[in-house]
């Protein structure tokens, strides 16, 4: 004999019954079949809702009755087309006696518990009627029995307690004399010894088969749900949760505790005591493995089994230096809130005595701080301790596994995790035993927290990263190519997970938690909402992901100065716009904090270089204790390919121009050719060497003409180098004459740093250097006479973003 119970979803719509008809007619094959089903899916709570109604004297429980009553018939009409007259006419005389119950309530004002336990039972009643009666219309063996007549409880209405030697005699003597194959029972539903209808509360067609399971000493009790069993965490928050096969009984009754509504441990006590294994299953996906609950040894790779939550928690905290060696405060406290009803879900105290912490359901706060204030009036009247202090919008969120004690550092990881993702966490408490870790957090950090624990304990091997990029024009462009690319390159060979979440031009802005689809990112972008840099560093913050990357592709400095913002609320930056790193000492050095206090990585690569690893190398020299004693460079692409595109058969207007046209230049040629661009760079590696400097100690000496350095605009700038091109020509001709090169040439020396137009002589490093290619030579202590050379392209939009790409990567792989 099998027993098999079928919860509100699973019997909530016509689909779903003859989705369990099909499952109890396959199960009947083979054994004889105790089938507890409970209400309609939503059914008790609009019934409640209307003795509510009624009771508070609002004609509306009239709407919610014809609700209640087309919900049955049409789920009647639907699974019997043919055949429906009968077994309407006996729901509809249920639903007659429901409306004069609903009538009396609302004529006398009142809704006991009693009445409130009669209200409630229709539906069970009604939904094992319907369920039974089909089955026998499609001629199978099968009969309903009103669980009233077996299940015998005192007479505490609401939450009746069983009265298990009658209750078990009962269940025996009826199943030994059955002759169909499958029984309905109606669960939930019981009567006292007087014979009044009573309810077994929360959970109680669980609690149901449950009784019966272990009335019969069967092998194993199966629960219908619409999930396939117990998962590592919350599936509808968390999309890589998946079913857990096995669990122990402690493991499921932690989770079911801390949010996972599978199963109610309370309910299920008979198949515990009698160690009788639980089976969760999908009546949706029948052939799924589901879960086994039991106290077989389970093998698992992880000491963790599942993440759990809580929501709408409120914790309130009794504290004050009156309360050290006092002895009484616990308990007054406590026998407070018993006193209230209001269940305490979560207890910390530091061993200091000096403040006790408790988690309790935020409906209650409001009265726990009435009470607890009041009965501790002498104690804060004479400032011994505090008013009660209520924080709300909480959650709590939990770790479970009975392994856990046996490995060391899982409570380290879990809070390090979390710190690292900027969750902050308001209390903590851990049992001696082990099994469960949990912690207070705010609400609106439950999504990103779960996630985060999830892919630290159970997807250890892959790491999702969330980039939200502002910028895409020619090298943001690039930048999206790239990772659209790359994106399974990376899943499958570096276990990082890159999705780009959020993309934003001058007018536009667009995000997508879930990851923008990027083969047509262009046109959801085109029709995205209007763009504003608080409105994009907002939506960063408000949809709170977990590893979020905020990536500058602009030369903006108002975006730049939005770089603190994101790095306290531990979202890393990586930009290839260098105002922010050449910008007053001071806020370069306050990014670096902000970096190191809240875990939030700052990468700028691309700053000098482009796609070079530059700063790279120059971090790892001064991590691993070298010196840097000057540093030699040629740091502009664009004045690089400018210069060697000019001679004397050439127009400087024009190769100009083309470094424009090509991406290798600003889009204001100013800031390249005046040699501020270089000034910039040059700055950045002077104060990664460890020397604090601002732009303005860096000696500039510009090759422009004055007219070219004192134009109002981008066009006058244009017309100046037309009209001065005997200077610009004078200068090539000049080293042309001595047969070097000229080259845009940045130094620092001894803390000093300059940048100007040289003639290289050939036989220098830099003589050769072509295109728009950079040179940088560091001259360290342990490289003083032959210098760390790193040569290569530095200007471009497939290399900067190359260079920005790899800053992702770089924090993918912390």
């Amino acid at each position: 004999m099998k027993v098999l119970k079928f919860g509100g979803t699973s019997v909530g719509s016509a689909k779903n019954i003859n989705n369990v008809i099909d499952i109890l007619t396959a199960y009947s094959k083979k054994d004889a079949i105790i089938c507890v089903v409970s209400a309609v899916g939503g059914i008790t709570d609009k019934l409640l809702l209307a003795g509510k109604q009624a009771q508070n004297k609002d004609t509306r429980f009239k709407e919610t009755f014809h609700t209640i009553k087309d919900i049955h018939l049409n789920i009647i009409n639907e699974l019997n087309p043919s055949y429906t007259d009968d077994i309407i006419a006996y729901v509809e005389t249920r639903l007659d006696e429901l409306k004069n119950l609903l009538d009396g309530i609302y004529l006398i004002n009142e809704l006991s518990p009693k009445t409130s336990d009669k209200l409630v039972s229709f539906g069970e009643l009604l939904s094992s009627y319907i369920i039974s009666e089909t089955m026998k219309h499609r001629s199978l063996s099968v009969d309903r029995k009103n669980a009233q007549e077996l299940i015998i409880t005192n007479s505490n209405f609401t939450k009746a307690e069983v009265d298990y030697n009658i209750t078990n005699k009962n269940i025996r003597d009826y199943f030994k004399t059955v002759a169909q194959q499958i029984t309905i029972l109606p669960g939930f539903v019981s009567k006292s010894l007087v014979g009044e209808q009573t309810t077994l509360g929360r959970g109680g067609s669980d609690f149901t088969a449950a009784i019966v399971a272990a009335a019969l000493k069967v092998e194993q009790l199966e629960i219908w749900t619409d999930v396939s069993g117990m998962y590592t965490t919350n599936p509808k928050l968390v999309k890589q949760a998946y079913p857990i096969k096995k669990i122990s009984y402690q493991e499921a009754m932690e989770l079911s505790h801390f949010g996972a509504k599978v199963l109610y441990p309370p309910t299920v006590q008979p198949v515990l005591d009698l160690e009788i294994p639980i089976h969760i299953k999908n009546t949706l996906e029948p052939e799924a493995a589901g879960t086994i609950i039991s106290n077989d040894a389970v093998n698992v790779t992880s000491p963790v089994k599942g993440i759990s939550n809580i929501g709408h928690i409120a914790l309130l905290t009794l504290e004050g230096s009156g309360m050290v060696g006092i002895p009484g405060f616990s308990k007054r406290l406590f026998e407070t809130l018993s006193q209230e009803k209001i269940n305490v879900i979560l207890i910390t105290q530091a061993s200091s005595e000096h403040s006790i912490c408790l988690g309790i359901e935020e409906k209650d706060a409001h009265e726990a701080k009435k009470a607890i204030d009041a009965v501790f009036e002498n104690e804060i009247a004479l400032n011994k301790i505090n008013p009660i202090i209520v924080e709300t919008n909480l959650s709590i969120i939990a770790l479970v596994g009975d392994n856990m004690k046996n490995h060391q550092g899982i409570s380290g990881k879990m809070f390090s995790t979390l710190g690292k993702n900027n969750i902050n966490i308001r209390a903590i408490a851990q049992g001696a035993s082990e099994k469960n870790i949990s912690a207070v957090i705010s609400e609106k950090d439950v999504k990103k927290a779960l996630n985060t624990l999830h892919e630290q304990f159970f997807e250890i091997e892959t790491k999702q990263l969330n980039v939200f990029i502002t910028g895409v024009g020619n090298v943001g462009e690039k930048l999206v190519d790239q990772i659209e690319q790359q994106s399974t390159y990376l899943k499958e060979n570096l276990k990082i997970n890159l999705r780009v979440a959020g993309l934003s031009n001058s007018r536009t802005m667009i995000f997508n938690e879930n990851g923008i689809d990027l083969k047509n990112w262009k046109d959801q972008l085109a029709s995205g909402e209007k763009a504003t840099l608080e409105g994009f560093f907002e939506n960063t913050k408000s949809l709170n992901l977990r590893n979020s990357i905020f990536v500058d592709v602009t030369a903006n400095k108002d975006v730049a100065n939005l770089y603190a913002d994101y790095l306290r609320q531990s979202i890393g930056v990586v930009a290839c716009n260098k105002i922010a790193c050449s910008s007053d000492y001071e806020n370069y050095s306050l990014l670096k904090r902000l970096s190191l206090k809240y875990n939030a990585p700052y990468l700028f690569e691309t700053n000098v270089g482009a796609g070079l690893p530059i700063i790279d190398t120059l971090n790892n020299l001064i991590a691993s204790g070298d010196k840097v004693t000057s540093i030699q460079a040629v740091l502009s692409g664009s004045l690089n390919f400018v210069f060697n595109n000019f001679n004397d058969t050439t127009k400087f207007y024009d190769v100009v121009k083309q470094a424009a046209a090509e991406g290798y230049t600003e889009p204001d040629p100013r800031i390249d050719l005046s040699g501020v661009d270089v000034a910039r760079k040059i700055l950045i590696l002077a104060r990664e060497s460890g020397i604090q400097m601002n732009l303005e100690d860096i000696s500039n000496i510009p090759f422009l003409s004055e007219s070219g350095l004192k134009s109002d605009s981008v066009d006058d700038f244009y017309q100046t180098l037309i009209a001065d091109e005997g200077h610009y020509q004078a200068l090539y001709a000049s080293a042309n004459a001595k047969n070097s090169q000229l080259k845009y040439v940045a130094q620092l020396n001894n803390g000093k740093a300059n940048v100007g137009l040289q003639e290289i002589p050939e036989g220098h490093p830099f003589y050769n250097l072509e295109g728009k290619d950079n040179i940088v030579m560091f001259y360290t202590q342990r490289y003083p006479e032959q210098p760390m050379i790193i040569k290569g392209a530095g200007a471009g939009a497939e290399v900067t973003a190359s260079g920005l790409f790899a800053d992702i990567i770089r924090i993918g792989n912390n």
